[in-house]
């Protein structure tokens, strides 16, 4: 990727003015004579004034919302913010992070609500409404809480640009959070482990960059975002266990370190997907596709006319990505999962929708899971067999409590137990 570089001065020679263009944008600086060869002062301290503001921006030029009567409304407030988030909330190589997505959901609310009214005017009262049309929405608890803080979070970076007055965020922040049990919102679902019965029943149905990833992450106990984005670069062969370091994790911002051992097992996994190219993803929809188009072409067994020798589109609208996002992943094994559902159905059932299917075929159905839930798999293998040091290194916890503390492995064996004693 191409390294930033902060925009030079130049003389605009048609008017003799001082410019810089920022975000292609020509910014005039003042008088500039054609016989200087330098800058005047008074250019050269105007640029480095509108440069320190773009750079401090995020390298973004966004003027101030226009004024009004009453200050500036909460619409210009969250618009303002949006474009202060999308320079922002990015990562190293320039790709958006999932704060975006997060602040959209978060605001839709608020600008339905209130975005008209002058942004100097919404107090807590305000607060509790748009948080009650979270609730009406169906949203669960915990997401709201984190939802409702996003909200005053635009407020207090509005106070920090001197868009919003200061008492507006101080009377915020004294709205609490929804409790459990007081509040007609749904609680989120604990996220359990699937059984490995059904990871079994769904594996014959993925291809095979989706199933390397599942088979990795109940190995290794990575999160979803770890596996996806795996590059041989980033992994250690050089001893017996490889060591990947993930340049792009969960606590990345943190600048906490992360480590992921990949045993024997785990290695065989991953070397079929190991290329020269050590930038490159392993796991990719656009070598999947490749892949399956070759065995395709492989098991044909009519000869390929000339005009079938190459079918793709010279301009596609859509291509494959380079590495899987968390919808595609999760989608692949959702229909995995349906797949391996329609195969074990009877007869009868087999052109007939889930739902409509017999007893039988429902009660022997694979229930959908999502990736997310292997990690889940692997702590708990791993707080049996080492305890919850080990797993929590393995991990990348960074506190003993993120770890489960009775695995269900742990709770079958003591039901066990009791119900054997009387």
């Amino acid at each position: 990727m191409r390294a930033h570089r902060t925009p030079s001065l130049r003389r605009h020679k048609p008017s003799s003015l001082g410019v810089v263009t920022l975000d292609g944008k020509d910014v005039y600086l003042g008088r500039w004579p054609a016989a200087q060869k330098k800058p005047p002062a008074a250019v050269r301290a105007e640029y480095d004034r509108r440069v320190a503001e773009w750079l401090a921006n995020g390298r973004r030029l966004t003027p101030a919302p226009a004024p009004q009567p009453d200050g500036v409304t909460v619409s210009q407030l969250i618009l303002a913010f949006h474009r202060h988030a999308a320079a922002y909330y990015r990562r190293e190589d320039g790709t958006p992070t999932g704060e975006l997505s997060e602040f959209r959901y978060s605001l839709r609310p608020l600008r339905e609500l209130y975005g008209a009214e002058p942004a100097a005017d919404f107090g807590p009262r305000k607060l509790k409404a748009v948080r009650q049309r979270m609730i009406d929405a169906g949203w669960c608890r915990t997401l709201i809480n984190r939802r409702v803080k996003r909200v005053r979070h635009v407020f207090k970076w509005g106070v920090a640009e001197e868009l919003v007055p200061p008492h507006v965020f101080d009377k915020l922040a004294a709205v609490g959070g929804l409790a459990k049990g007081r509040t007609k919102a749904p609680e989120s679902e604990a996220v359990e482990p699937v059984a490995e019965a059904h990871v079994a029943a769904t594996l014959p149905f993925l291809t095979a960059h989706p199933r390397a990833m599942v088979e990795l992450q109940l190995l290794t106990g990575m999160r979803p975002g770890e596996v996806r984005l795996m590059r041989a670069g980033e992994i250690d062969t050089g001893g017996d266990v490889w060591l990947y370091r993930p340049s792009q994790h969960k606590t990345r911002h943190r600048g906490k370190a992360r480590v992921v051992a990949l045993g024997p097992r785990a290695r065989e996994i991953v070397k079929p997907f190991l290329t020269l190219d050590t930038q490159a993803f392993l796991f990719s929809p656009r070598a999947a596709v490749e892949l399956r188009r070759a065995q395709l072409r492989a098991r044909r067994k009519s000869k390929v006319q000339p005009s079938q020798v190459s079918r793709k589109k010279r301009k596609p609208k859509r291509q494959p990505g380079a590495c899987y996002s968390a919808n595609t992943y999760a989608q692949a094994v959702a229909k995995a999962v349906l797949a391996a559902n329609t195969a074990a159905a009877c007869a009868k059932c087999t052109k007939l929708t889930p739902d409509d299917r017999c007893d039988a075929c429902k009660a022997a159905a694979v229930p959908r899971w999502h990736p997310h839930q292997l990690r889940h798999n692997a702590a708990t293998r791993l707080v049996q067999q080492f305890g919850r040091d080990v797993a929590r290194m393995a991990l990348g916890h960074r506190q003993i409590s993120m770890t489960p503390v009775y695995p269900l492995g742990d709770v079958k064996k003591a039901a066990d137990a009791i119900a054997g004693s009387g």
